[in-house]
């Protein structure tokens, strides 16, 4: 077994993913990339690790097969004889937005729920051993969408939804070795949003974001990349937390006041 510690991060050749995977290496940590469709950007994202001096591991899996996530999981053991740190990051959705919510089919809702959700409870099952035997952690990267009801699609809404009530579960259920904890970004400029909704589609909900959100920003990939992080690496005491990173989002709008009295 290495003395250096191993985080596996699940869609990790782009967005939050990839930037998770830099600063991690960049903390010294070695880093299994894993990506399903997107192969040119996680050797891209593999190469940023490896060039600030990380060992890394690139395997291909889509992780709502619960044999490709054993797989994955087992690939870190055979290299390095551990496996410290989980992030589930891979995710998808449809955008069909609020209005067209009863056009979805079953196939669309359950293949979301089948990644976002199913994935995650496999990855932990697969790591759950491994992650025990050095007091490990687990970071869900959820949403908004989960806890204030709002996002890209209702089937993407209900699978973040029951990811933050199993991040909820397993804290307790796998204490007091392994520590589950859940970031939920709101708008992230990333890749993944702007495919999604079209350059025009994301500049105006980034507009919208900015002018009525308290801090009036978006986040990065580097925002998120670096609660995950400090999840990961710090945060000793903490298990269970959902971690809302919105921009103050879930506060309400700034423009919404209660005027005082003048007299």
């Amino acid at each position: 077994m290495t003395d250096c510690k191993v985080a596996l991060i699940t869609g990790s050749g782009t967005g939050v993913g990839a930037a998770t995977a830099l600063l991690l290496a960049q903390q010294g940590y070695k880093v299994v990339i894993n990506y399903s469709r997107s192969e040119v950007e996680a050797r891209a994202s593999q190469l940023a690790c490896e060039a600030v001096g990380a060992d890394t591991l690139l395997v291909q899996g889509d992780v709502a097969d619960d044999a490709a996530c054993r797989a994955l999981a087992q690939a870190a053991i055979d290299r390095w004889g551990r496996i410290d740190a989980l992030v589930n990051n891979a995710g998808i959705s449809t955008f069909t937005g609020a209005a067209n919510w009863d056009v979805l089919d079953m196939e669309t809702f359950t293949r979301i729920y089948a990644v976002n959700t199913v994935g995650a409870f496999q990855m932990v099952r697969a790591c759950a051993p491994h992650l025990k035997a050095v007091k490990g952690s687990v970071v869900n990267v959820s949403s908004i969408a989960g806890a204030l009801g709002i996002g890209s699609s209702v089937p993407y809404i209900a699978s973040k939804g029951a990811l933050n009530s199993m991040t909820l579960y397993l804290a307790s259920a796998l204490a007091p070795e392994i520590r589950v904890n859940a970031v939920c970004p709101g708008l992230v400029t990333s890749r993944w949003f702007v495919d999604g909704l079209g350059q025009e589609g994301f500049d105006k909900v980034k507009t919208m974001v900015e002018s009525s959100s308290p801090l009036e920003r978006a986040s990065t990939p580097q925002d998120v990349a670096e609660a995950i992080v400090w999840l990961t690496t710090g945060a000793r005491t903490m298990t269970g937390e959902l971690l809302l990173l919105d921009g103050g989002i879930h506060l309400g709008s700034k423009k919404i006041s209660v005027p005082g009295r003048t007299s």
